[in-house]
């Protein structure tokens, strides 16, 4: 308990580590403790850790006095998904999402759908440091019931889309936690299914849980092969997806998001969008233009997912490949994106690479500054007054994570590290001259801050 338990999207660390047995115990007993021994599920992805994870989490609930059941693997929406449906105090899912083999951590949802928000995220922390658990006495400890209610997803999913065409598609799971359930919808639906990766493996020997463009040649290969409509990769567990068009060419994340947010705009008349403020602009190009409003909101799914929720937003989504649909739930959920995505090709009538293409594609640029930890805060606090008058033409800034301004033609969007010592820089521009510029002007500054600084 050195440092924060929670990060932006749950708790996660090496195993053994960061995150020991003897730390979730301390954790259940605290969710216990401020759920007042409520009913709590579980599930877990495939990770080779995950079943001493899962021990030690229900031997803290149980001796808080929760009731525990135990829906062994699952994606994480479907966790948040039956959260609701079985009208459980709290779902807890057991992963690391996208980390590498050797991590694992916690995802806590409420009975909404919602991921822990920080001020319940410190309640738990407050727990724990403070050692105030409340514990149950020995006659009131409830044995942990396993059970099997994965079959209320897929029954959700087959009441609400019917897919006319018989797609040909190719899912890779990568070993994950959608490793059982995706291809089963998908033929479910009708598909003609070509699965790679499908056995559950913690050690993730098919590709990375990274659903990246290096670790999914083997998919883009095979959609081209087979000459397949379309081909889905997801995470480790299972809240994103990525898609590869009908060439084998893997679809742009920020082109496919403003492509989907068009549609979504299109259909609904209008409506607000959430996404982050490392999105591209092309978002509100696309929105935009069908009377739609995009709003910005810090970098992680818990905080588009808040925003969606309190602007009553009709779509949210990060260009990472993690879409939230609030007309089913607020946890975002890449085997349910995926199929609304082909329910979109079908009513538009087009393939994947054409619809993707409606989106402009604008040059974007990164870079990593490195910057001592300590001096990181007033670096950031310093370029609040130095970056706007760096760069000409400011129409707004926005300081929700980081600084982000936007320009008459393109943007600049500076943030902190929040694991590493670095400043990290994104430029996006309408033309290659025009991003190059703006880099630079915004390099010269941060770098001058820090000198000024450190």
């Amino acid at each position: 308990m050195q440092q924060k338990l929670f990060g932006t999207s749950g708790i996660r660390g090496i195993v053994n580590r960061e995150l020991t047995p003897e730390i979730v115990v301390k954790i259940g007993l605290a969710v216990a403790t401020t759920t007042n021994s409520g009913k709590v599920i579980v599930a877990c992805d495939t990770r080779t850790s995950s079943p001493m994870i899962e021990h030690s989490l229900t031997a803290g609930l149980q001796a808080g006095g929760s009731t525990v059941y135990r829906l062994g693997l699952l994606p994480t929406p479907t966790l948040a998904y039956l959260t609701r449906e079985l009208k459980a105090d709290i779902g807890i899912m057991i992963t690391a999402s996208h980390n590498p083999p050797q991590y694992n951590g916690l995802k806590l949802f409420n009975q909404d759908t919602t991921a822990y928000n920080e001020e319940q995220q410190n309640q738990i922390e407050k727990t724990i440091k403070s050692n105030t658990y409340k514990r149950t006495t020995w006659q009131n400890i409830d044995s942990a019931k396993s059970i099997d209610e994965s079959t209320r997803y897929l029954q959700m999913i087959q009441n609400f889309v019917k897919l006319n065409k018989k797609w040909n598609v190719v899912i890779d799971p990568g070993c994950g936690a959608t490793s059982r359930i995706a291809p089963l919808i998908f033929r479910v639906l009708g598909c003609k299914v070509t699965a790679l990766n499908t056995q559950p493996n913690g050690f993730f020997p098919g590709r990375s849980p990274e659903p990246e463009a290096q670790s999914l040649q083997q998919l883009c290969q095979t959609v081209k092969h087979l000459r397949a409509d379309l081909g889905i990769a997801y995470d480790g567990d299972g809240d994103r997806m990525v898609a590869v068009d009908e060439n084998g060419m893997l679809a742009s994340f920020n082109q496919i998001l403003a492509a989907y947010s068009s549609y979504v705009v299109r259909k609904q008349a209008g409506g607000i969008i959430v996404t982050n403020v490392e999105a591209s602009m092309c978002i509100e190009e696309m929105t935009e233009l069908h009377d739609g409003k995009v709003v910005r909101t810090r970098v992680g799914d818990v905080y588009v997912a808040a925003a969606v929720k309190r602007h009553k937003a009709i779509f949210g989504g990060e260009p990472c490949g993690a879409w939230i649909h609030p007309q089913f739930y607020f946890c975002p959920d890449g085997i349910l994106s995926s199929i609304l995505l082909l329910k979109a090709l079908e009513e538009e009538n087009k393939n994947l690479s054409s619809f993707v293409s409606e989106a402009p594609r604008y040059p974007t640029l990164r870079r990593n500054l490195t910057c001592p930890e300590q001096g990181k805060s007033v670096v950031m606090k310093k370029l609040e007054k130095t970056l706007p008058t760096a760069l000409p033409r400011v129409k707004e800034k926005v300081s929700l994570d980081g600084i982000r301004l936007t320009l008459e033609n393109g943007w600049i969007l500076v943030r902190s590290s929040g694991t590493e010592p670095l400043i990290r820089i994104t430029v996006e521009a309408d033309s290659e001259k025009m991003v190059e510029a703006i880099m630079e002007k915004g390099v010269n500054t941060v770098e001058k801050m820090i000198r000024e600084t450190v």
